[in-house]
């Protein structure tokens, strides 16, 4: 498994090694040794799994305050998403800033994102399916949403329709007016 660092410190992608022959295909999507090997020493207790049907779908960007704060481990298993993390860590130099790539189910590549982090998805091709695992379970209380057209992180989308949102992601405030208890260089 190849691990790369991004711009932004912590925010990583991974690119497992792909072993074929005659008959198909084989990796590993997560090895706990070898990210630990590399200082990443995460202990996931939920995969999630989603489906979206159509092209253009939008979700996010999410995240959850501490204590409840989650690391994802996200791919895409099913067609193709641009994912996107935004780093909301306050006193961090690249706060405001996101980070986007293209996951598939072609290029197999994960987007690790820490505590610290709003994270969505747009869909670029019908019927997609996004897998990923958690450190912590979802906790309503503590869950928090960015627009995902904030004019000040200004997110590159790599579709200009409208996005399928949900209520709640179309409603959600600017990052100026949500909460945000991150503070750079603290670990969750």
């Amino acid at each position: 498994m190849k691990i790369i660092d991004t711009f932004i410190e912590g925010l990583k992608i991974l690119e497992p090694t792909l072993y074929g022959d005659h008959r198909g295909w084989f990796m590993e999507t997560y090895n706990d040794s070898v990210l630990q090997e590399v200082g990443i020493n995460i202990q996931f207790i939920q995969d999630n799994h989603s489906f979206s049907a159509v092209r253009g779908t939008l979700r996010g960007l999410h995240y959850q305050l501490n204590p409840m704060a989650q690391t994802k481990l996200v791919r895409c298993t099913k067609g193709v998403i641009y994912d996107v993390a935004v780093d909301i860590r306050k006193g961090s130099p690249t706060y405001g800033k996101w980070f986007g790539i293209e996951l598939s189910a072609e290029n197999k590549k994960q987007l690790l994102i820490p505590p610290g982090f709003a994270h969505g998805f747009m869909t670029v091709t019908d019927d997609v399916e996004v897998q990923y695992k958690v450190d912590s379970l979802y906790a309503p209380e503590f869950d928090r949403g960015i627009v995902w057209n904030d004019t000040t992180i200004n997110v590159g989308w790599p579709i200009s329709i409208k996005p399928v949102l949900s209520a709640k992601d179309e409603n959600a405030p600017m990052l100026k007016d949500t909460d945000n208890n991150f503070i750079f260089g603290d670990t969750k």
